[in-house]
C-alpha cells in the first residue's frame, strides 16, 4: 500500500469514526457501502466505530454497525468492547441491543413475571358446559324450564334494563334484561325469524351440582340454570320493547357495550360473536346451500348430501375468531412508548397500534410486521401480556409489549393517520392524572389501556 491509499484509508477512518461519534448514521452507511471494510477499523486508541456510537448513545448508529456486520468482541487499549462502554455511561437501550443481538433474549426493563390478569369481556358469569351442546334432549328440555334464563338481541344489540346505582356511582347501572320462557315462548315458535344459541349454565349452579356427587336420574332434575341468547328480527324487537318498559336495544355497540357490568359483558362478547357468525354465514361457505343448525347453535350442517363440508372437520362449520395483535412499543431507551390514531378517532385519541394475524403466521412476527407496516418502526423482543374477548364482530385481541430496535417513524398514511413516540411522563399525566391537555387514550375497559398501564407500572411506584 502506497503512503497515498495509507493516509487515505486514515483519512476514511476518521470520517467513519466521526460521524459514528456525531450520530450521522446515514453518512456512516453511505461510507460503508463504498468501502464495508472499514466496519472494523481501529483508531490509534483501539477504538472502532461500534465503540464511538456507543460511547455517544447513538442507537441508530450502533444498529446500521450491527446489521454491516461489525465485531462486537474487539476491544480497545483499555480492555473494554462496545458493551462495556455502553454499560459504563448507561445507555441501557444501546447496552441491549448489543448484547441481544443474536437469539433476541428479552430487554432488562422487561418484566420476567407477567401475572394471568382478565380484561373487560373476558370475566363471565357461565360455564359453557359444552359437554351438553350434543344432547339435544337435555337442550329441549332446558329449552321451556321456567328457570332458563333468556337474553334477548336484536341486529346483535342485547336487551337491557337501568339498575340501581353501585356503592361507588349513584348512575342507574346498565343490565341485562334477564327473560324466562314464558317471555320468549311467543318468538321461540317463529323459527324462521329467531336465532337461538345455548350459552351454558350458571357457575354457582354449576358447582353445587357437582360437589352433591351423585349421579341424577334420567327423569330428575339437575339443578343447573341454563341460559340461551335469542336474536329475533327488527319488527318482533319493536314489538316486545313497548310490552315491556323500562327495557331497551343498546345500540351503538361501540362504546355502548363498555356500559354493562364485567360479568355480564362476557355473556354478551360470546353471544354476540356467535350470533354474528350465523348473521354473516347464512349458507353453505363451501358449496352455498341451505344449513342446519346444530350443537346448540356452535355448528352449521350443509343440507347438501354430496356437500365437501360434510366430510373430516372444516372451519367453515363452526364459528370463526379473528386473531389479531396489539401491541405497546416501547423505545429502546425504555423510556417512551409508540401511540397511532386513526382518522375515525374522537380527536386527541392515541392508543396502541393492532392488526390481524395473517394465516401462517406467529402472534410475534405479526406484531413486528404490522409495527413496521404501520409506523416504519423495526421491533425485536415481543413478550405476550393478556388477551381480551372483542365481539366487533368475533376478534380475540392478542395483548404484547414490543421492543423496538429503530425509532424513525415513517408513517403509512393508508393504515393510520399519526403516530408518536410518548414519554413515561407524559403518559403517566394522561393515564393516572387524567391530564388529557395534548392527547388522550382509551377507556380502562379496553386492553389497550390496560398495556399501557402495565408498562408505566414494570418501572414506576404508581
Amino acid at each position: 500500500m502506497t503512503d497515498f491509499e495509507r493516509n487515505l484509508r486514515q483519512d476514511m477512518i476518521s470520517q467513519l469514526h466521526n460521524f459514528a461519534a456525531v450520530g450521522d448514521a446515514a453518512r456512516l452507511k453511505a461510507l460503508l457501502c463504498r468501502s464495508p471494510s472499514l466496519v472494523n477499523a481501529t483508531a490509534g486508541n483501539g477504538w472502532t466505530a461500534l465503540m464511538y456510537g456507543a460511547r455517544n448513545g447513538h442507537f441508530e448508529v450502533v444498529r446500521v454497525l450491527l446489521e454491516q456486520g461489525c465485531d462486537r468482541s474487539l476491544i480497545n487499549k483499555s480492555r473494554q468492547t462496545a458493551l462495556d462502554i455502553a454499560k459504563f455511561w448507561g445507555y441501557k437501550h444501546i447496552a441491549n441491543l448489543l448484547a441481544n443481538v443474536k437469539g433476541d433474549p428479552k430487554p432488562s426493563f422487561l418484566s420476567n413475571d407477567v401475572k394471568e390478569c382478565e380484561n373487560y369481556f373476558g370475566m363471565t358469569l357461565l360455564d359453557r358446559r359444552t359437554d351438553k351442546r350434543t344432547d339435544s334432549k337435555w337442550l329441549s328440555k332446558k329449552q321451556s324450564h321456567p328457570t332458563t334464563v333468556y337474553i334477548l338481541f336484536s341486529n346483535l344489540s342485547p336487551l337491557v334494563t337501568l339498575g340501581g346505582g353501585t356503592e361507588s356511582s349513584q348512575q342507574p347501572e346498565v343490565k341485562l334484561c334477564r327473560l324466562y320462557y314464558c317471555d320468549v315462548e311467543q318468538c321461540l315458535d317463529q323459527t324462521e325469524e329467531c336465532t337461538l344459541i345455548f350459552l351454558g349454565v350458571e357457575l354457582h349452579q354449576n358447582l353445587m351440582a357437582a360437589c352433591n356427587g351423585r349421579i341424577l336420574q334420567e327423569d330428575e332434575e339437575d339443578g343447573l340454570v341454563a341460559w340461551f341468547a335469542l336474536s329475533i328480527d327488527s319488527a318482533s324487537a319493536e314489538k316486545f320493547k313497548q310490552k315491556r318498559e323500562g327495557c331497551y336495544f343498546l345500540h351503538p355497540p361501540m362504546p355502548a357495550l363498555l356500559q354493562l357490568p364485567e360479568k355480564e359483558a362476557g355473556v354478551v362478547a360470546q353471544a354476540r360473536s356467535v350470533l354474528a357468525w350465523h348473521d354473516r354465514y347464512r349458507y353453505c361457505p363451501t358449496c352455498g346451500s341451505a344449513t342446519k343448525t346444530e350443537e346448540g347453535g356452535y355448528k352449521k350442517t350443509c343440507l347438501k348430501e354430496d356437500c365437501r363440508s360434510l366430510q373430516g372437520v372444516h372451519n367453515t362449520s363452526y364459528p370463526r375468531v379473528d386473531p389479531v395483535v396489539i401491541m405497546q412499543v416501547i423505545h429502546p431507551d425504555g423510556n417512551h412508548c409508540l401511540l397511532g390514531r386513526q382518522k375515525r378517532f374522537p380527536p386527541g385519541m392515541f392508543t396502541c397500534l393492532a392488526g390481524f394475524v395473517e394465516p401462517g403466521e406467529t402472534i410475534e412476527d405479526a406484531v413486528r410486521r404490522e409495527v413496521e407496516e404501520e409506523a416504519g418502526v423495526k421491533v425485536g423482543h415481543v413478550q405476550y401480556v393478556s388477551c381480551q374477548p372483542w365481539p366487533m364482530p368475533s376478534s380475540l385481541m392478542i395483548g404484547c409489549l414490543a421492543v423496538a430496535v429503530s425509532t424513525e417513524i415513517k408513517v403509512d398514511k393508508n393504515e393510520i393517520e399519526d403516530a408518536r413516540w410518548f414519554t413515561r411522563e407524559q403518559v403517566v399525566e394522561v393515564l393516572m392524572k387524567g391530564n388529557q391537555r395534548s392527547f388522550f387514550v382509551p377507556p380502562s375497559r379496553a386492553i389497550a389501556h390496560q398495556l399501557i398501564k402495565h408498562w408505566i407500572g414494570m418501572n414506576a411506584n404508581l
